[in-house]
């Protein structure tokens, strides 16, 4: 009984220590200057999904650490340049997706 109380307290706590985020990020509005101005956790889950966003079917389940920095400077790059842009339009125009 007291570790159940101490895990459901425990569980309580880490959930509200969470910092919240937005449930839904439409990458059509959000501008690169927004982008540059989210914290690291953030800008850490936009990136993975860019990453995997931008991935052919069939590519391989690896992620390429030096590729994945790579891209990550050639985007934060490109949104300081072009702030007004949608993030979503920087991807595109940096990381075309093949159909």
């Amino acid at each position: 009984m007291l570790f159940r109380r101490a895990a459901i307290i425990i569980v309580a706590a880490l959930a509200l220590a969470t910092p919240a985020y937005a449930q839904k990020w439409d990458l059509a509005t959000v501008t690169c200057r927004e982008f540059l101005s989210f914290d690291k956790n953030t800008t850490n889950i936009l990136l993975g999904w860019v990453d995997g966003y931008y991935r052919e079917d069939d590519d391989s389940p690896v992620i390429d650490l030096e590729k994945y920095l790579a891209n990550a400077k050639k985007l934060g790059n490109y949104c300081r340049d072009n702030p007004d842009n949608s993030l979503i339009t920087a991807t595109d125009e940096l990381f075309e997706k093949k159909k």
